[in-house]
């Protein structure tokens, strides 16, 4: 059913944009809860790499969809669709309002629009890519991929072997494009939601990407992946390849210095924010927020409250 009441507020934007403590200073100000919407967070162990918000900050603000899986485990849109519905229905049970808050466009989409009715699962189709990947590289299925339905190999992350496996597993079972198919929604699922988006020029952005990964590596990511790697996590799994896990892998394997490990991820982040921003800006529902060096979490929450209050 869809949502009643109050419009849901989504804070989009790139990686290392801001939005972590600007979604924070604006559900102070509107009496608000937040549903992170970033498929790396969901994983308990990634912490630093993925950015979550620290202690304080979720002791601040009361957060949904962080630390709800294991890194074994395969968290989809399909999932988080579910999930963030019920915590949504939570959160406006207790009389707040809904602030949905990450990078990921995919949930954010799934969690607004609803999800197409795709094919079930093929287990023996995916057994086939999943050999496919292990003998020839992930490469081979996006070159598939990108054969049957460009447009679906453009926008989606082609470090995602879910994904990809997913995209390819809807073109055969239907005969369809994938990108064309995902656009259908069910009836009744659509929500209320003002959108809205962090945008900095590109050179700051990437210095922001620069800092951020200095700074992961002086809080311990090399720890980090140590500590996964011991508990026996299979670097295979789909949380470990987020940008930062894969590159960090291959210093402690020695298949890298770690100067050049810093520098993979760097480049990794600013090409995952492009593709970030290659994805929003198809948005047309989405309204932007220029941001600058200089401004800090309020002046942003304040930019964005106003235009709510405009709309």
């Amino acid at each position: 059913m869809p949502d009643t009441g109050t419009p849901i507020i989504v804070l989009a934007g790139p990686t290392a944009s801001g939005k972590t403590d600007t979604g924070i200073a604006l559900a102070q100000r509107i009496d608000a809860e937040i549903i992170s919407a970033d498929s790396r967070q969901v994983y308990r162990g990634l912490d630093i790499g993925t950015a979550k918000p620290t202690r304080e900050q979720l002791l601040a603000v009361r957060h949904h969809g962080i630390d709800i899986c294991t890194p074994d485990d395969t968290y989809t849109a399909g999932r988080f669709l579910q999930d963030a519905g019920r915590w949504a229905d939570e959160i406006r049970s207790r009389g707040k309002r809904v602030l949905l808050v990450g990078g990921t466009g995919l949930y954010i989409r799934a969690f607004v629009d609803g999800l197409f009715e795709g094919p079930t699962a093929d287990p023996a189709l995916r057994a086939q890519f999943e050999k496919r990947i292990r003998e020839q590289g992930l490469g081979a299925l996006v070159e598939d991929l990108r054969a049957l339905d460009p447009q679906a190999a453009a926008d989606i992350d082609t470090k995602n072997p879910v994904r990809i496996i997913r995209a390819l597993e809807v073109c055969m079972l239907t005969g369809q494009r994938y990108s064309v198919l995902r656009l259908v929604r069910r009836p009744g699922t659509v929500r209320e939601a003002q959108h809205f988006g962090l945008r900095w020029e590109r050179s700051a952005l990437h210095r922001r990407i620069g800092l951020r990964v200095e700074e992961m590596i002086e809080a311990g990511l090399v720890e980090e992946v140590q500590r996964l790697r011991e508990r026996g996590v299979d670097r295979s799994c789909t949380a470990m390849n987020a940008v930062g896990y894969p590159e960090i892998l291959a210093y402690l394997e020695g298949l890298s210095p770690l100067a050049d490990s810093i520098d993979a991820i760097k480049a990794g982040t600013r090409q995952y924010a492009r593709r970030q921003m290659t994805w929003f800006r198809k948005e047309s529902r989405l309204r932007w927020v220029d941001v600058e060096e200089g401004m800090s979490a309020g002046d942003i929450a304040g930019r964005v409250l106003s235009m709510v209050e405009e709309s």
